[in-house]
Order: C-alpha cells, then sequence, then structure tokens
C-alpha cells in the first residue's frame, strides 16, 4: 500500500473568532486548543508516522505541539514536560506551508521571536525574511503554485527516504487556503484541526495529491 500524507488544517485561532484579519500571527484559542487535544484523541495513525511538515506561523505550530506530542520526539517539548516520545516523528518547519495571504493575520512573526516562543523547535530552515510576502511568498497566484509544488516534490523526497522504515507516513499541518493549492482542490473545506488522508501520485516528474480510499 502505498505511504499516506495526512493533510491537517489547524485549530481555531483568535482571528477566526473575531475577525480581525490585522492580527499578526494569532495565536489559538482556548476553544482551539480543547481542538487539538480532540484530534489527539481521534487521529488513530500516530504509530505509522515519521515526520510532521509544519507552517511556521504561530497558530499551525500550536495546533501540531497540542495535537501530536504523542507523536514526535521528546527533543521538541521541554524535559520537564513528559511530553513527546523516545525516537519520536521529526519535525519540520516549512515556510513554503505558511497561508496564502498577505494580510497581517496570515503574516507570521521574525525567527528570533519564533525561537522564543519555542525554544525546543528547529527554525535553521527559515530565513529571516521568511514572513515577506513578497517573490516566492507572494499571494499571487503563480507564485502559490509554484510554492504547493515545490511542497509536493518535498514531501516525495521525504516519502523516499521514509519508505524502508515502520513509520512511512507524513502530517502535513497548514491552512485552508493554500492547501487548496497544494492537494490540487478548490472545493477542500476541511474543519479546523480536521484532516484527510491522501497517497502521492507521479507522472513525467510532476506530483499529484489523490484521495485515499476509506481514509
Amino acid at each position: 500500500m502505498a505511504a499516506q500524507i495526512y493533510v491537517v488544517r489547524h485549530a481555531e485561532s483568535a482571528h477566526n473568532v473575531s475577525k480581525d484579519f490585522n492580527h499578526r500571527d494569532p495565536p489559538l484559542t482556548e476553544l482551539g486548543f480543547q481542538q487539538a487535544s480532540q484530534l489527539a484523541q481521534a487521529f488513530p495513525y500516530g504509530p505509522h508516522v515519521g515526520v510532521i511538515l509544519v507552517s511556521p506561523l504561530r497558530r499551525a505550530i500550536q495546533t501540531t505541539l497540542a495535537a501530536f506530542p504523542h507523536i514526535l520526539d521528546k527533543r521538541y517539548f521541554s524535559p520537564d514536560s513528559g511530553q513527546g516520545i523516545e525516537d519520536g516523528a521529526i519535525l519540520i518547519v516549512d515556510p513554503d506551508l505558511q497561508e496564502r495571504s498577505g494580510f497581517p493575520c496570515d503574516t507570521g512573526s521574525p525567527r528570533s521571536l519564533l525561537e522564543e516562543t519555542f525554544p525546543y523547535l528547529p527554525f535553521d530552515g527559515l530565513e529571516d525574511t521568511w514572513y515577506v510576502k513578497e517573490a516566492a511568498y507572494s499571494s499571487e497566484n503563480e507564485a502559490v503554485e509554484e510554492r504547493a509544488a515545490r511542497v509536493r516534490h518535498y514531501i516525495a523526497h521525504l516519502l523516499a527516504k521514509l519508505k524502508d522504515q515502520e513509520k512511512n507516513t507524513l502530517i502535513v499541518l497548514t491552512h485552508g487556503v493554500f492547501m487548496k493549492s497544494l492537494v490540487g482542490d478548490d472545493r477542500i473545506d476541511l474543519p479546523k484541526a480536521g484532516w484527510k488522508a491522501y497517497t502521492l501520485k507521479t507522472r513525467e516528474a510532476n506530483y499529484t495529491f489523490v484521495p485515499a480510499e476509506g481514509l
């Protein structure tokens, strides 16, 4: 059976409630943390996950840490927290997974602030200007489609590295609008902290997401 990719939407964040799109990189609400905890209980495929890819926006990171402490390696948590597991999934913070728009609510925080807020996470893949909505991270259609294609190629690369391992599946935690480009489906509208399973199809060096049957 082909390795699965589980695309997850972040839980409820402050701007989802206030509709204040000028709120820069808003955090999860109390309900959002509850939704993430419920996802932890509902998601049944944790033992097979080898990598979690996550957007650097704060609400996505918070969802990941709250939803998957039983999947992630313990290096990503405070040693005193008791969270994380030995030889758990690798966490990769990928700027290509950030949300599409240029509104402040979809604009990330400087790397230095993220490192202060989440001191155990790896932000070495983030440039200082990763959150600037220009060039590769522009909200224009062409830039977004190119970014989505980069993510698909990266996922293919990661799955190839995982294929001979027991944990050979992958979680991608991103945003409601960007995932439309990522999976190639304008109709997808996952609920907050919702998820959907896919496989990756290869055709002439291009990759497309295919919904996984029965998952």
